[in-house]
């Protein structure tokens, strides 16, 4: 236990960084135990700690990735059927691009290439919801179990979204240009070591480029709600006093973009300041999961009402896990 408890503070937390930033800005005459050098301290740790996990965590899964192309992936999903078939796409959502956008002309490419539309559902839910980035980075805030728990229900939450669409036969409901869509049936080029390394390379330079923005916005809202909005109005808003706050959390979240990255560090301020687990999963979830931009992308390929199924399951689904983690919260931190 001890040397967990170590893996999780000094190497995924980066608790070490923590106080050698505080030291340096004491140095400087900077009091971090105020607003503004707390500010400070909180914006620059966790820069520096996501995107040194943030390159890490897309080397290694951009590695893991280039052994699932498109085509191979699609050929893995045809093998099964049922809610083995949703299982086993929701797990390769695991490995795939971690925001929303990214995934859906995956998704568009795995329904024209005829796979089941429940399945290529589960594929979409899972990809931005529980990617093995979300794992790491939750671990390094709020522990093993609850990001093992958190991965555990979004692939649950993944399986049954797809498995209520299969069973309700929607396919009427996505846009015929994807139905009429011709997929090759051409495999990827065999990579060899070095090509899969500079496949990693090339993986980090471009998502970096994508994602640090939200990095530093999501670190920028999490050092002000940190350090200068009272923990009384959290707690109002978002504390067991409020137990409407999972659903306002899960609303607030859905117009917004952001991926995981960039909602950590507003989960972790959140936490510090009094909110409940579960409140706080909500609104990651939702934001990574539901965000305005990629329903408007997928409103391209699906009709209004496959649409509004798929919010309706996912929000239904993040407000039921909210509200989970909320009553287990004692046990879980």
């Amino acid at each position: 236990m001890g040397i967990w408890q170590f893996v999780q503070a000094q190497v995924l937390g980066m608790q070490w960084l923590n106080g050698l930033i505080g030291k340096a800005l004491s140095k400087f005459g900077l009091d971090t135990s105020g607003p503004l050098g707390g500010s400070v301290q909180f914006f620059l740790y966790d820069v520096i700690k996501i995107t040194v996990l943030l390159c890490i965590l897309i080397f290694a899964i951009s590695y893991i990735q280039s052994y699932f192309p498109p085509e191979r992936s699609r050929k893995i999903l045809g093998r099964f059927h049922g809610i083995g078939a949703n299982t086993i796409s929701a797990l390769l959502g695991t490995v795939t691009p971690f925001c929303s956008c990214s995934s859906i002309p995956l998704f568009i490419g795995f329904t024209s290439a005829g796979l089941p539309l429940g399945v290529t559902f589960s594929f979409l839910i899972s990809s931005p919801m529980v990617d093995l980035g979300s794992l790491v980075l939750l671990m390094s805030i709020f522990g093993a179990k609850v990001a093992v728990i958190y991965v555990l229900v979004g692939l649950v939450i993944a399986v049954a979204g797809g498995t209520i669409i299969e069973r309700l036969h929607m396919e009427k409901y996505v846009e015929r240009f994807i139905l009429s869509a011709r997929s090759t049936d051409i495999d990827a080029p065999a990579m060899s070591k070095m090509e899969r390394l500079k496949y990693a390379k090339e993986q980090v330079s471009s998502t970096f480029k994508k994602v640090f923005p939200y990095i530093l916005v999501g670190v920028g809202i999490g050092a002000v709600i940190h350090n200068w909005i009272p923990e009384s109005w959290i707690e109002t808003v978002l504390g067991s006093s409020n137990p409407f706050g999972v659903v306002l959390a899960a609303l607030v979240g859905v117009p917004m973009y952001a991926d995981i990255f960039g909602t950590i560090p507003v989960a972790e301020a959140l936490l510090a300041k009094g909110a409940q687990l579960g409140t706080i999963l909500a609104f990651m979830m939702a934001v990574t999961t539901l965000s305005l931009p990629s329903m408007i992308m997928l409103r391209k390929a699906v009709k209004p009402k496959l649409l509004a199924l798929f919010i309706g399951i996912c929000i239904v689904g993040i407000i039921l896990v909210g509200y989970l983690f909320n009553a287990f919260q004692f046990f879980l931190i």
